[in-house]
């Protein structure tokens, strides 16, 4: 008992832990006064700018999807576009197609009924001119027959 006694009569050394003088509201002020400061001078004008910053980004984000919308739009547009080209062109294709088969078929009418008409023409020429021949050779088959019976009837 007689060493608690002495530690209360030592009393406290000063300078400790919790010392309990005028510093400490003195502090208190300072921190306070320190808190506003800063936030006066950097916390506010970097509040406004994060803040300006989320709302750029928000528009650009809405501006981005908006735009990504559209052009899903006109990509959506475009290849209906191509489609339409590409059936389209089919058409053509196929019409042209036809248009050179029956072109080719009527240029090889026109060609069969000319070489016809030509064959015909040339057989009918040939035809004359072998009766032309046939006659010919039958007159100058008579002729010569009548040549061989007067020689024959001159020499007897």
């Amino acid at each position: 008992m007689t060493s608690w006694l002495l530690l209360a009569a030592a009393g406290t050394p000063e300078g400790g832990l919790f010392d309990l003088d005028a510093t400490l509201p003195l502090m208190a002020v300072q921190v306070v006064l320190l808190t506003f400061i800063l936030n006066a001078l950097f916390f506010r004008p970097i509040g406004r700018t994060v803040e300006e910053r989320e709302g750029y980004i928000a528009t650009s984000r809405a501006d981005s999807k908006q735009k990504l919308a559209q052009a899903q739009r006109l990509e959506a547009d475009l290849k209906t576009q191509l489609k339409e080209a590409r059936q389209e062109a089919q058409k053509l294709i196929v019409a042209a197609e036809e248009e050179t088969d029956r072109l080719y078929r009527d240029a090889l009418a026109a060609a069969m009924a000319d070489s016809n008409a030509s064959r015909e023409k040339a057989r009918r020429e040939i035809d004359t001119q072998r009766e032309t021949a046939m006659g010919q050779i039958l007159l100058d088959a008579d002729q010569l027959g009548d040549l061989i019976v007067q020689r024959l009837l001159a020499a007897q």
